[in-house]
């Protein structure tokens, strides 16, 4: 028996388009050699449920979704055809509980069994739901969402108004810099002045100590002279008075030594280099005062009209 072409194709393309649909069937759950009863189950909400989503019990897949139909006339809930094998016997008062299909998202019918008589097919079970540990963490992350958003928020405002903050205190630190320039300049010109006259000041007192170590040297054979007149002149005290005479020049000349060698107010300011270092100090905190007293002046200048008691400063 010959066939012709065209029925070949006829043929090959009947067997292709069957066993398209019976795989695409196959792939979606669908058991083509057993049997299965059907149930229904009415939700008010299935959270994304889709027909071929499973039906299972105590961990296990017993069945499957069959259909999802909305009833516009019952209040727009939903209709679920379950499709569970023959088999399993479904008692009265088993509850079909809408849960969640691990952390992905989706969802399955897990059968909570009843204790009465076994459902015959075509029988309506009990709907439930439980909340998964996805709709937890959408409960618990959304005011998180919401309080960060609202956080950086208020952090785009602060930043916006610490824009014009930053240029003013930029300008402020360059005129500081100016000024602490200009004023460190006259310093060292002030300094190397005055180093030349603390110089000779020093010499001065050189030459000084000196002369006073020779006039000591004439003072002793007079007071060889004053010790042989000490008895006529004892009324008189003279003794006394060049004994005070002679204890004043020690002193006169340890002072003068200490002076030489840096001891004491005098000493220091003339050997030390210290009167350096507290001007600049000193220079330095009057342009901290100078630019304090230009930015806030209200602390140590108080104009009233009618005589108000003035503020005293608060000094920070």
């Amino acid at each position: 028996m010959n066939i012709s072409k065209e029925a070949k194709v006829g043929i090959l393309a009947l067997v292709s388009f069957s066993a398209l649909y019976l795989g695409f069937n196959f792939l979606k759950g669908s058991a083509f050699f057993s049997s299965e009863n059907t149930y229904t189950v009415i939700y008010t909400d299935v959270q994304g449920l889709v027909p071929s989503s499973q039906v299972a019990l105590s961990g296990m897949k017993v069945g499957q979704v069959k259909d999802v139909v909305l009833l516009n006339d019952a209040g727009h809930k939903v209709k679920v055809v379950l499709s569970i094998r023959k088999d399993l016997s479904i008692p009265a008062g088993t509850k079909a509980v809408l849960a969640s299909d691990g952390l992905l998202g989706g969802k399955l019918i897990r059968l909570d069994m009843g204790q009465g008589a076994a459902l015959a097919d075509g029988g309506i079970l009990a709907g439930a739901s439980e909340t998964g540990i996805t709709d937890i963490l959408k409960e618990k992350a959304l005011p998180t969402l919401t309080h960060a958003d609202s956080l950086m928020r208020t952090l785009r405002t602060v930043a916006e108004g610490f824009k014009g903050t930053s240029a003013a205190l930029n300008a402020l630190l360059k005129n500081s810099n100016t000024t602490v320039t200009t004023l460190g300049t006259s310093l060292n010109s002030t300094l190397a002045d005055n180093k030349a006259n603390l110089n000779g000041i020093t010499a001065n007192l050189k030459v000084l100590s000196g002369n006073l170590v020779e006039t000591e040297k004439q003072f002793k054979p007079l007071l060889g002279k004053f010790n042989k007149m000490a008895d006529s002149l004892n009324a008189l005290k003279v003794n006394q008075a060049l004994a005070t005479t002679q204890k004043s020049l020690d002193e006169l000349q340890k002072v003068l030594a200490g002076i030489q060698a840096g001891n004491g107010t005098i000493g220091k300011m003339l050997k030390d280099d210290s009167l350096y270092t507290n001007l600049n100090r000193t220079m330095v905190d009057l342009d901290k005062l100078l630019v304090d007293f230009r930015l806030a002046p209200k602390r140590y200048v108080h104009l009233s009209v009618f005589g108000k008691k003035a503020t005293p400063p608060v000094v920070k």
